[in-house]
């Protein structure tokens, strides 16, 4: 999806329902709290998988691993094994991976921005007496 302009820009063999069908399975992967911590966190810079589950704190062992991968599969991280016994494995954010931090960076100034209308749509829809 794009604007006019930016579609026309696009080469002829695009496949933008392709590209638009990837985009929602990547979203709907990645649109929960421990990924966009994870995403949050690797954004700062390299970390071990200890160092970021401390780092992100409330996260199971279970659940840090299966978004990790998850991250990994999509493009987003890249996990670095280095063959030291035991072997320490590193997570780092990929160019792609950055790119949606700054999306997500995006949409929580967008949420700052717009907080107290926001809120008083939600007061309003709780209780409608209160316009």
């Amino acid at each position: 999806m794009g604007t006019r302009q930016q579609i026309s820009a696009l080469p002829p063999e695009a496949d933008l329902a392709r590209a638009d069908s990837l985009a929602r399975e990547i979203f709907s992967d990645v649109a929960n709290k421990w990924a966009f911590l994870i995403i949050e966190f690797l954004g700062q810079g390299t970390l071990r998988f200890s160092e970021l589950r401390d780092e992100i704190g409330g996260i199971s062992h279970k659940m840090l691993t299966q978004n990790l991968r998850m991250l990994e599969r999509n493009g987003l991280v890249e996990r670095t094994v280095h063959p030291t016994i035991p072997p320490r494995v590193e997570y780092t954010l990929t160019d792609a991976g950055e790119g949606l931090r700054q999306v997500v960076d995006g949409m929580c100034g967008w949420t700052q921005r717009h907080l107290g209308h926001i809120e008083a749509s939600r007061r309003r829809f709780r209780d409608p007496a209160a316009e």
